[in-house]
Parts: structure tokens; sequence; C-alpha cells
């Protein structure tokens, strides 16, 4: 399942830039949402991995770890979910829209229901896949 936005790029206090992206959900993944950027130009995309339950909780509170920080903006005409993504490359400020965000979340919880997630996950299959591969 995917959701496109558009999110905004803040480039300064005054400048933003309008970036299309999509979130995106694999049952078989549970654990993780797949965000993917479109450079503004549209001549690629860039792909970060997040952590399903920090969107989640990023509709209510501050929350993040690593190089990734999301927390709830308001305000007069304002209803975001800003994103910091820090890489060796530099950083980014994000805004999502909150609805955006939170309906796409109600739709992965439709799908796999929050505590249920490890019972999606076929460890030893995975384990003897690892084991494979070595």
């Amino acid at each position: 399942m995917a959701r496109e936005l558009t999110v905004q790029l803040v480039l300064s206090h005054d400048l933003s830039v309008s970036v299309h992206a999509a979130l995106q959900y694999d049952a078989g993944d549970p654990y993780a949402v797949r965000a993917v950027f479109h450079t503004p130009d549209q001549s690629g995309t860039i792909e970060w991995f997040l952590s399903r339950d920090m969107l989640a909780q990023a509709l209510g509170e501050h929350t993040g770890q690593g190089d990734v920080h999301m927390w709830p903006t308001g305000g007069p005409g304002r209803d975001v979910v800003s994103m910091v993504l820090r890489s060796p490359a530099g950083s980014a400020l994000l805004e999502f829209p909150a609805r955006g965000v939170e309906s796409f979340v109600r739709e992965t919880w439709s799908v796999v229901p929050p505590g249920t997630e490890s019972s999606r996950l076929d460890l030893d299959a995975k384990l003897a896949q690892l084991m494979a591969d070595n």
C-alpha cells in the first residue's frame, strides 16, 4: 500500500520547495515504512526507511533516533509532521501534511494491527536464508 503526498522541503525560514513523496507499507516488513522522495527536478528518488511506530508517535509528540527525528507542528493554518533526516551528505527538514500521515498510519493498522507485527515475521525462514548465504 502507498500514499502519495506533497511535502515541503524547508530550505530556510522563509523558503520551502514542494517535493512529491510516497509513504509505502508492506505487511511482509511490518515494522517499516519506506519513504520515497522525488528530487525537486524530478530526475531521481531518495529512499529512507522509517519506523511505523515512530511515524505514528510523531503525530502527537517528538520522537526520533539516530538520523531520523519527527514531531508535530501546529498553529494557524499549519498541521504538519516535521521530519529531520540526516546523512553524511547533509540534512533535510521536511514537513508532511499531518492528515495524510495519520490516514496512512491508520491504513497500515488495518492491514497489520499494532502489536501483531511479530506474527507476520517468519524468523526461522530468515535465519535459514542468512545461513544459506554464508
